[in-house]
């Protein structure tokens, strides 16, 4: 798997269908146009719609995104489209992981739980059907042999029951082209996911770990984001390395008509030469901003707001996929 600063060919998004995942779907819809077409300025952007609601899609995206009419049940295609990879020929397949609606979550996720197959079939590539239950947001690579993930995803017994972590890491090290797995624990406080890790930390650089911080030990969240902290700066990379850490605060208002929610700088998207942040009007926005700017000297920094995601315990990571360039 390469890392998410590699060459994308594209980016793979889906249109909002669900109304029941959103508070307001059509702001849910505006959120995603904003996010396609501040991507498009950067790669192309493919828009996966169900076929009844392509055309309704393609008036909101405008002429700079593509609209890919296909079946489906929802809209997280970090979660449901192919993990893509290269073999090592530097040709492009797709990893598909067993998809059961994040332990359950849910019903009538068929079209869903096949999004990723489809998918391949388009691009006319390898399916590499994966056997654990599992989301492309529950993983970061550095693209040099180190993994991140989330226990509380992996062993969670509405996903995978009785798994154990020698069996995980084989699997995932197989499937990803990796050689070490540093573990992550503990979801946020509202996290329909059970705790994937795009919302708590994510490679930066090999040897360099982006990660969500809080500084006030009230906070609901500090012990568990403290852990993480500990965690990676205990943590050595495949190649030895121990990882520098780069704190990202997480915003201050989190509550939103009397609902905590979780909103994350962390689940950016590095598109090529851009990352598209997430923002709260929040007043840590800005501070986000610059840690981001230093942490990618090269790239442009976009901020969207991103409110009606969160409001769905996503982000912008969440609603995006990248193709990465076959070599």
């Amino acid at each position: 798997m390469p890392p998410e600063w590699a060459r994308h060919t594209a980016c793979w998004m889906a249109w909002p269908c669900r109304p029941e995942n959103w508070a307001d779907i059509e702001a849910a819809r505006a959120t995603y146009a904003a996010v396609a077409r501040r991507i498009a300025v950067f790669e192309p952007v493919r828009m996966i719609a169900r076929p009844e609601s392509a055309d309704d899609a393609r008036r909101a995206l405008g002429p700079e995104v593509e609209v890919v009419p296909l079946a489906t049940d929802d809209s997280w295609t970090r979660d449901t489209a192919p993990t893509f990879v290269l073999d090592a020929d530097g040709e492009l397949a797709g990893v598909c992981w067993r998809f059961n609606a994040y332990g359950g979550i849910y019903e009538h996720y068929g079209d869903t739980a096949r999004m990723a197959r489809r998918v391949c079939a388009l691009l006319d590539i390898p399916a590499v059907e994966a056997p654990l239950v599992f989301e492309g947001g529950a993983v970061h690579t550095d693209g040099d042999g180190t993994l991140l993930t989330s226990a509380e995803v992996v062993f969670d017994p509405r996903r995978n029951p009785g798994l154990t972590r020698t069996e995980a890491e084989a699997l995932l090290c197989e499937h990803l082209g990796a050689s070490r797995v540093v573990w992550l624990a503990g979801a946020l406080d509202h996290d329909n996911t059970s705790g994937h890790v795009d919302t708590l930390a994510c490679f930066a650089a090999p040897g360099v770990v982006l990660a969500l911080s809080e500084d006030d030990p009230a906070d609901s969240q500090y012990a568990a984001l403290q852990e993480n902290l500990r965690r990676l700066r205990a943590a050595c990379d495949a190649r030895g390395r121990r990882l520098r850490v780069i704190e990202v605060p997480q915003p201050v208002h989190r509550t939103r008509d009397g609902v905590r929610f979780s909103p994350s700088y962390i689940n950016f998207y590095l598109a090529n030469s851009a990352v598209v942040v997430p923002l709260f009007d929040d007043p840590r926005d800005e501070t986000a901003l610059d840690v981001l700017s230093r942490a990618f000297p090269s790239r442009a920094v976009v901020g969207v707001p991103a409110w009606a995601l969160a409001r769905a315990d996503g982000g912008i990571h969440c609603i995006t996929q990248q193709q990465p360039m076959a070599t």
